[in-house]
């Protein structure tokens, strides 16, 4: 299959599950703690799903918050809103009450799909936004009753009260309604798949807003030309471990996995004895990590109880690997770990090549359906050969703007030679092979545990206390999250009693756990240019330095 535009359309990732399904009816397509769902069972759940969901007048365009973690739930409702048109907005579960009622607003939610120890959050939301009505489940819901039980008896369940309510429906109850008798017809270029949400540089996370064509594009460059005979159609295993509100998961999820025939190993929570004994039990050959979870597993003093022979094609995500994990892994498995790259605004960008060693530092070559370009971030001018420079990603299949936040998309995509191009705020430079090598990031970006944070975001939240008159965030570096998040406060004078736990407090109360400052410095002021700017990456720097030269890190009293 090509990436032009008219093969695009005719088979798109939702569409090519459907020919898995009658394909391989019998294959398990997605594994869930221990319970297995065929593709004939998921195709006909998601149809049952979408058909509830035009009962509750969802229809093509209208947005749908998917607010919960990997479970089959999940995928059932991924699947279902996409044939009945609607838009998938997927959002971390962690997320505070403060943070999804936002973007309920912002991306003109009406519907919500939660768990019921989440419910509690959604549930506040409905006094101040546009919300009308909920779908609420449990992690366990669909598996079998003995499990359930013995879940609940042996008190493993997580659970949360839910209000009886109109506005409020059971999962368990939608999937019993008849499929969905009339799909839609749907643009893939014109109409909308889904809206992710990524840092700000106004303190606002931004909606991104994905067509069907784009993400398929990237699936297609993955399944054929970067595992391509690799990958072993109605045979192989995948485990996912990330997120699937993310890209790069969902991405890999869809490309490996249900589009390709194969069964997908899913797991609700990165826990690293139950990943390593799934790898085992399942003979899993395809992983997608973090550098921490890779960490984690080398770090882990039962690693070698456990039988990760089957791995063949092992993935890194989310940031760049250090190379003494990349060499210990190679030594403990006898394998390398190949790069992965991209963002939530252009998708998929860069894979390592299979079957050769990853340069240091390396983010993969780029996917034939992005281009890249290396240039000074000043002049946008492309930069020597070799030369270190920002890297800037265009595509004919992507959507170029974020949605309703015309400032900012004028601050990220820029026209050059009649293309608009993407600023990905990295910086990198290439080798002759056309690899990419990552060089640093903006300072506006912090990578921790793998998620990106907007320094922005928390420093916006910091400055809502009404004892703070201003506040830097910064990634400081740390091997095994990657960068921890310090923010430097200044008080105003007559500030009296506040110290680092209330404000922690303030942020833990607004912001999901991931983007929650470690620790908090108070300073008389802070770094700016002459024209009033933040000189965050001063400041960044002059913590590198601090951290270079062995001295120990200002912690506030009380943090």
């Amino acid at each position: 299959m090509t990436t032009s535009t008219d093969a695009l359309k005719q088979e798109l990732t939702f569409t090519r599950f459907d020919r898995m399904s009658e394909a391989y009816p019998h294959r398990p397509a997605v594994v869930y703690l221990g319970e297995y769902f065929s593709y004939r069972r998921l195709r006909d759940l998601s149809e049952r799903f979408a058909g509830a969901m035009a009962d509750l007048d969802v229809a093509k365009g209208d947005r749908v918050m998917i607010y919960i973690p990997n479970c089959i739930q999940w995928v059932i409702a991924f699947l279902g809103i996409q044939k009945l048109g609607a838009v998938v907005v997927p959002v971390a579960p962690i997320y505070t009450s403060h943070e999804i009622t936002y973007m309920i607003e912002d991306a003109e939610v009406q519907t919500v799909i939660c768990t019921d120890t989440n419910f509690c959050y959604v549930k506040e939301a409905f006094a101040e936004t546009g919300l009308k009505q909920v779908v609420v489940t449990n992690l366990i819901d669909l598996l079998p009753a003995w499990k359930r039980w013995l879940g609940h008896l042996f008190d493993k369940v997580p659970t949360g009260k839910v209000d009886a309510d109109p506005r409020v429906h059971r999962f368990t109850r939608l999937i019993r309604h008849a499929p969905l008798a009339d799909p839609p017809d749907i643009d893939p270029a014109g109409d909308l798949s889904y809206i992710l949400y990524t840092g700000g540089t106004t303190g606002f996370p931004k909606g991104v807003p994905g067509n069907h064509v784009g993400m398929t594009s990237y699936v297609n460059d993955v399944t054929e030309d970067v595992a391509g005979d690799h990958l072993k159609e109605g045979e192989d295993t995948y485990i996912a471990v990330n997120p699937l509100f993310h890209i790069m998961a969902l991405g890999l999820f869809m490309a490996v996995g249900l589009n390709r025939g194969n069964t997908t190993v899913l797991m609700p929570v990165p826990q690293v004895d139950a990943i390593l004994e799934a790898i085992g039990r399942y003979r899993v050959r395809w992983l997608l990590g973090v550098p921490a979870l890779y960490r984690m597993i080398l770090e882990n003093d039962r690693q070698d109880r456990y039988d990760l022979g089957s791995l063949r094609y092992c993935y890194c995500g989310g940031d760049v690997l250090p190379e003494e994990v990349k060499e210990r892994w190679q030594k403990r498995c006898g394998i390398p770990i190949y790069q992965v790259y991209g963002s939530t605004e252009v998708g998929h960008v860069a894979y390592s090549k299979i079957g050769t060693d990853p340069s240091p530092r390396a983010i993969g070559h780029p996917l034939k359906s992005r281009q890249c370009r290396i240039v000074d971030p000043v002049t946008l001018a492309p930069v020597e050969n070799g030369q270190s420079g920002e890297l800037l990603v265009t595509s004919p299949y992507t959507l170029k703007a974020y949605y309703n936040k015309p400032e900012e998309t004028e601050k990220t995509y820029v026209q050059i030679d009649g293309a608009t191009w993407c600023r990905m705020g990295d910086f990198v430079s290439a080798l002759p092979s056309g690899e990419l090598i990552y060089m640093e990031r903006s300072a506006d970006i912090i990578k921790h545990k793998a998620f990106r944070v907007s320094a922005s975001e928390v420093e916006a939240v910091l400055q809502d206390h009404p004892t703070v008159i201003g506040a830097c965030v910064v990634g400081v570096p740390d091997t095994k999250v990657g960068e921890r998040i310090k923010a430097i406060v200044v008080l105003k004078e007559d500030a009296r009693g506040v110290g680092g736990t209330e404000l922690m407090r303030w942020c833990r109360d607004r912001l999901a756990a991931y983007k929650v400052p470690s620790y908090i410095e108070f300073r008389d002021m802070l770094p700016k240019s002459k024209v009033g700017k933040l000189l965050r990456r001063e400041v960044r720097d002059d913590e590198i330095r601090r951290i270079s030269k062995g001295k120990p890190k200002p912690v506030a009293k009380g943090a």
